[in-house]
């Protein structure tokens, strides 16, 4: 059985399932560095942790250090420390991250954005294994792991002189490419049902979900943002909509939008029948307010809408009635319906035989 999380990392796509073996593989190995590859908001740091929660390492310090928040003038003292006197106010030593995360992992973010001076002192950490702080004039060993990672393209940045190629593949003994969130959208739902759960622990009403076509516009939608922009927005839709589940028409618009963008897996040839799409694709015609911009999935003969509709209708049922635990009075809340007459299309449906007395004492 496939793994849904590891380390806290979410995914059951085959390319997350790939990953997760190869941290397993990169964590055994506790001296290669390790160069990180991903988007923004991909989980970079995710995977770093995973990877020394995973080591022999996993005892000591993980220590993370993001190049491109610290100010070039603090970033070498943050890593290096320094001695006492080192410069105006430097009034007691201070150990560096590289110092505190000895015998342990450091995670150096967004190592692109480290100026060329402190590339040449991260490298002799490297390869001789010591350093010095500022100010000092002994060198210090130490024991550290190196896991870096970046969103920038390092082999163009050496060719472009802005890295230095010695350091670069130094760094780059073991790569690792986080896929971004586009290109495992199957993961989305999991994702979704993940942040829903973790934000609601901490929520007095808590979000009940998103409704099947809500579900669909989210799973086609880019996420440029990648997994970090998938949390806030449903951090967004539990503040906003709390105690209910969320629908299409409540998305920010451009969710709503992204209904109507294939995935790419998807046929967009004009050549496409009405048959060729499925019958949520086919509710998305009525998911948005406006009609679709193109006729490219209406057959000449039409659509049967009322099968379409009857459709619709019997999953909103159903969704509610599972997220009550089958209690009708409470999924008839939730529909904005009548209690009966959410009982007259169940029995219409035939989604239940006969209903129960206690049911009807409900």
């Amino acid at each position: 059985m496939a793994l849904d999380a590891f380390y806290g990392i979410i995914g059951r796509s085959a390319s997350m399932q790939r990953l997760f073996k190869l941290i397993s593989k990169v964590a055994e190995d506790d001296l290669s560095t390790v160069l990180i590859h991903g988007e923004s908001g991909t989980g970079k740091e995710l995977v770093a942790k995973a990877i020394h929660a995973h080591s022999p390492r996993n005892a000591h310090h993980f220590v993370p250090v993001n190049c491109a928040a610290i100010p070039d003038d603090l970033l070498e003292s943050e890593l290096f420390g320094y001695t006492k006197g080192a410069f105006t106010g430097a009034l007691t030593s201070k150990i560096g991250r590289i110092e505190y995360a000895n015998g342990g992992s450091l995670f150096l973010d967004e190592i692109g954005d480290m100026k060329p001076v402190l590339q040449a002192k991260l490298l002799r950490v490297l390869q001789e294994r010591e350093f010095e702080p500022v100010g000092g004039l002994k060198a210090i060993p130490v024991d550290v792991r190196v896991i870096a990672a970046t969103h920038c393209n390092l082999e163009q940045m050496v060719a472009e002189g802005r890295f230095r190629e010695d350091l670069y593949y130094r760094l780059n003994v073991i790569p690792l490419s986080i896929p971004p969130l586009r290109d495992r959208s199957e993961d989305i739902p999991l994702l979704i049902e993940y942040f829903v759960n973790s934000i609601g622990k901490s929520k007095k009403t808590p979000l009940l979900g998103f409704d099947p076509v809500a579900m669909r516009a989210l799973s086609v939608f880019p996420w440029r943002g990648n997994v970090r922009e998938l949390e806030n927005l449903v951090q967004h839709m539990t503040i906003l909509h709390g105690g209910s589940m969320v629908g299409h028409s409540d998305l920010p618009e451009k969710y709503r939008n992204g209904a109507l963008t294939p995935l790419p897996s998807e046929q967009t040839s004009s050549q496409q029948t009405f048959d060729d799409v499925t019958r949520p694709e086919q509710l998305l015609l009525f998911s948005s307010t406006s009609a679709p911009a193109t006729n490219e999935i209406w057959p000449e003969s039409g659509i049967d809408f009322n099968t379409l509709v009857n459709d619709f209708e019997t999953q909103l049922i159903v969704q509610a009635l599972k997220l009550t635990q089958g209690n009708k009075k409470e999924a008839a809340r939730l529909l904005n319906l009548k209690r009966t007459t959410l009982l007259e299309k169940i029995k219409k449906k035939e989604l239940v035989a006969s209903e129960t007395e206690e049911e009807a004492g409900e």
